[in-house]
């Protein structure tokens, strides 16, 4: 028995000895601060070049994107340009026409004929660049689309219809150049308010 006891007893210094000075209660570990570490100067001076080269490439990647962001912005602004002289060029005929008109003179039928023409050439250029004009007339009316200047009973149009059209409004593609300047039909005055387009 005696034996035994002692045998216990030794496990139990054994494992007290084994524990680490510091440990706490809940079984965490202290943890002894290590040596400071010795660094050499060759070491140190390898550390300084690598952070040299790191510093030089992040300062030719800054000037790169930079000189990138310079570039695509000159592009854009090429571009801009390019489009409006294509566009500007196209329409030199017309004014061409009008110039030639003025310096004829001419009858009445004449000039009426020359401006017909001046306008043709102009809505060529402009159905080349994807302008298209808008059909209004006989549309509901659509604030996205039209403007309306006046709200007028018109027999045979529904309400909320439009009726005439002032100014036409145009499309580029999808987008909106221009609203059409409209006049809308409007209900009778026996209809309520609540019930009109």
């Amino acid at each position: 028995m005696n034996g035994s006891r002692g045998n216990g007893g030794g496990v139990k210094d054994e494992l007290e000895a084994a524990e680490p000075a510091g440990a706490s209660a809940s079984g965490l570990e202290a943890v002894e601060p290590e040596a400071p570490v010795q660094v050499t100067r060759e070491a140190l001076e390898a550390l300084r070049k690598e952070r040299d080269e790191l510093r030089e490439q992040l300062l030719r990647r800054r000037a790169e994107f930079e000189n990138y962001k310079k570039r695509v912005e000159r592009d854009r602004q090429q571009a801009a340009q390019d489009a409006t002289a294509s566009l500007l060029e196209a329409l030199l005929p017309a004014l061409d026409g009008f110039d030639r008109a003025l310096a004829a003179g001419g009858t009445e039928t004449t000039l009426r004929e020359g401006v017909e023409l001046i306008r043709r050439q102009l809505q060529a250029v402009l159905e080349a660049k994807g302008v298209a004009a808008q059909e209004a007339v006989g549309q509901r009316f659509d604030p996205e689309v039209h403007q309306a200047l006046s709200y007028e009973p018109a027999p045979g149009f529904e309400d909320g219809t439009v009726v005439e059209v002032f100014q036409k409004g145009y499309f580029l593609g999808g987008r909106l150049l221009r609203p059409a300047f409209v006049k809308v039909a409007k209900g009778d005055a026996d209809t309520p308010e609540g019930t009109r387009g």
